[in-house]
């Protein structure tokens, strides 16, 4: 059957091979997978490094239950009252309150993710997507830009006034006084619920058993909320952010969610720091647990918040500001918002440059990162020169691994510059560092063969391509004990798309599902798994196995609409191609249905006049012809065709097509006979 295709001038078929399943979760240590192999740790760095988000304010309710001292918001001693933090103190899987961004600073066992949008795949992205049939190309592994969401500007809460954020540190004992005995459950709740709590928190100090911990907490969150002599107080947000910290634990997300919500409703940022450190790590917790279900959206609007708080309070220059600036923008990188990412990465920047700490591994990570948003934006040199300064730093520093991870990064840009000599060196540098300090089997070497197999790929080396493309695969297939499952799933995707530019298609298809599998061992990847589905659709559609993949997009779609609060130009391009397999299998109906809301879609987000959205006016009218509604489609592509010619001038090819259709449309509507096999015809063929 003849391919339906809108002529947008594009090359590349409208889905990219990774496009669809770049929203991952931003950098949120309530998850245990570990970053992309190129990412540099910041522990060091970071002023909050002792680990645990309980720590961010366990240390102000002992000063409230026990000083009654007001605290001081440029002091750190204001939210402790110990001279040194303990090692036993427990520990529970929460935010942080950090950006990390890469690599290896020094071990760690929980790193937050920053997925295939970094170096690889980031610095194609700005071109803009193609709504032409997928069976009209083959893409190359770097494919066309997502289409940007926006983000919302609404304030999370009206209270939502600044928070200071000082570095924690652990306390000698829980809010608990050390004369007080166990209560017999008969006791005043305002007893119980702090004893409950405490029992909770030397449960996870035990790591033992997260089930009992959480019965425990919820027995002590109740115990608080039946207290009625006194309002909610910050041992009760505490527990709300512990009981949340459980559920997510136990991959139960949306059981945190409105215990979260609450635990930011609490605090009354008119109260003094104690407050505002309390609402602030309830809304960069929240951001994680969004992250972690897809929700980007919502995500970034409460990081975004948390960020406001702590900027009233501690002012722009001050480096706890920075650390939090690149943690929401890592948000924005996942999010693909560069825009924004890179406004928040100047910002850090300046904050080092106020500071005198332009020579710090700190600010070599802020520099990586902003190389990172250069790359995405199509701003190879200035990636570069960001990439290159990082680099030294580190290097100075001693942090050998972060360089190898940074040489990556410079490998990326080279190969986007066709600077490929260049870029076979910085690729094969980092490649013996690697091999060397973590193993050759490692998820970091595979990362590297992969971008190697798409160096020579694009080189027209396929046989030398083919061949780095199995010594990923080795490692991806039996990978080394602890490895992420998201970074495994990564690499097949990676793969997969190599051999999509290639033309093999059923290899593509088999790693994609490879991909999907490890996927499932992961929580909270509803929208990742959409993407790969998705994709999967793509190159059944290639290889004209229609009803396969409609039905793959079917189930992207249905999985997009419950991750998606709002509808992204990404959303209204897997409608389209979701319309063009319906027009294959003859669903007409549906397939005018979906090529409708694909319209308002790109409408919203594009505008009505942008090449895209013309483009799945054009599949509409072709199907509305099909169906018979010749009206309707005559007035789309008399649109079409003025739009084009405004746009592209009437001697555009384009332009030519859509106006051979129109004129067929015109002649055939005077005539009272059946259209529909010549309506598809026209509709396939245009």
């Amino acid at each position: 059957m003849a391919e339906l295709s809108v002529q947008t001038g594009s090359s590349h078929p409208l889905l990219a091979h990774k496009d669809l399943f770049l929203i991952n979760p931003p950098g949120s240590p309530l998850s245990t997978q570990e970053l992309d192999n190129n990412i540099i740790d910041l522990d060091k760095a970071s002023p909050l490094a002792p680990d645990t988000y309980e720590q961010l304010y366990l240390d102000a309710f002992d000063v409230q239950s026990f000083n009654h001292s007001p605290p001081r918001l440029s002091s750190v001693s204001s939210y402790a009252t110990t001279p040194e933090p303990k090692l036993n103190e427990p520990k529970i899987n929460k935010p942080e309150l950090r950006c990390r961004t890469g690599g290896d600073t020094k071990p760690t066992t929980k790193k937050p993710v920053v997925n295939n949008v970094e170096s690889k795949v980031m610095k194609t992205l700005n071109r803009s997507p193609s709504t032409k049939s997928v069976t009209s190309t083959v893409s190359s592994p770097r494919s066309p830009r997502i289409p940007k969401p926006k983000i919302r500007s609404r304030s999370f809460h009206e209270n939502n006034l600044p928070l200071p954020l000082a570095s924690p540190r652990k306390v000698e004992k829980s809010p608990i006084a050390p004369t007080q005995t166990p209560p017999t459950g008969k006791e005043d709740p305002a007893f119980l619920g702090p004893y409950l709590l405490k029992q909770t928190r030397e449960l996870l100090s035990a790591g033992e058993n997260p089930k009992k911990a959480l019965e425990l907490g919820i027995r002590a969150m109740r115990a608080f909320e039946t207290n009625r002599s006194q309002k909610p107080n910050l041992e009760y947000v505490l527990c709300l952010h512990i009981v949340a910290a459980l559920y997510c634990s136990l991959g139960q997300y949306f059981n945190a969610i409105p215990l979260l919500e609450r635990s930011i409703e609490i605090p009354s940022m008119g109260e003094g720091q104690n407050n505002s450190l309390a609402k602030f790590a309830g809304c960069m917790q929240l951001g994680d647990t969004y992250a972690m279900l897809g929700y980007i959206e919502n995500s970034i609007l409460c990081y975004t918040n948390g960020l406001g708080i702590q900027r009233q309070v501690l002012g722009v220059t001050d480096p706890r500001f920075g650390e939090t600036c690149r943690y929401v923008a890592e948000a924005h990188i996942q999010a693909l918002e560069f825009d924004e990412a890179k406004k928040l990465c100047e910002m850090a920047l300046d904050i080092h440059k106020a500071n005198g700490t332009t020579a710090s591994v700190e600010e070599a990570a802020d520099r990586r990162l902003m190389g990172l948003v250069c790359d995405a934006k199509g701003e190879y040199e200035a990636a570069l020169e960001h990439y290159v300064l990082a680099s030294i730093t580190m290097s100075a520093a001693g942090q050998d691994a972060d360089v190898a991870a940074i040489d990556v990064c410079i490998g990326d840009a080279y190969l986007s510059l066709a600077r490929y000599d260049e870029a076979v060196f910085a690729y094969q540098k980092a490649l013996n560092v690697f091999k060397s300090t973590k193993g050759d089997n490692h998820p970091s070497v595979a990362s590297v063969f992969v971008r190697l197999a798409e160096l020579y790929n694009k080189m027209g080396k396929f046989r030398e391509s083919k061949s780095y493309c199995g010594n990923a695969l080795r490692i991806y297939e039996k990978p080394m004990p602890g490895s992420p499952n998201d970074e495994i799933a990564n690499g097949f995707i990676e793969v997969s798309a190599i051999y999509e530019s290639m033309n093999e298609l059923g290899p593509a298809i088999n790693l994609l599902k490879k991909a999907l599998k490890v996927f499932g061992k992961v929580q909270g990847q509803l929208s990742t798994i959409a993407g790969v589905e998705a994709q999967m659709g793509v190159l059944y559609y290639m290889m004209r196995l229609y009803n396969d993949s409609y039905d793959y997009f079917k189930i992207a779609v249905s999985k997009l609409r419950v991750v998606a609060e709002k509808k992204s130009a990404l959303f209204g391009s897997v409608l389209n191609q979701m319309g063009l397999a319906c027009v294959q299998i003859e669903l007409l109906d549906e397939a005018a249905d979906l090529f409708e809301e694909a319209k308002g879609v790109l409408e919203v987000e594009y505008g009505p006049h942008h090449p895209e959205t013309l483009g799945v006016y054009s599949n509409l009218a072709g199907t509305y012809d099909a169906m018979g509604r010749w009206e309707d489609a005559i007035e789309i592509l008399e649109y079409v065709v003025g739009m084009r010619e405004e746009k592209l001038g009437t001697a555009s090819s384009d332009v030519d097509d859509e106006k051979r259709r129109l004129a067929q449309l015109l002649k055939d509507a005077r005539r009272d006979r059946s259209k529909k096999s010549l309506s598809l015809e026209f509709l396939l063929e245009g």
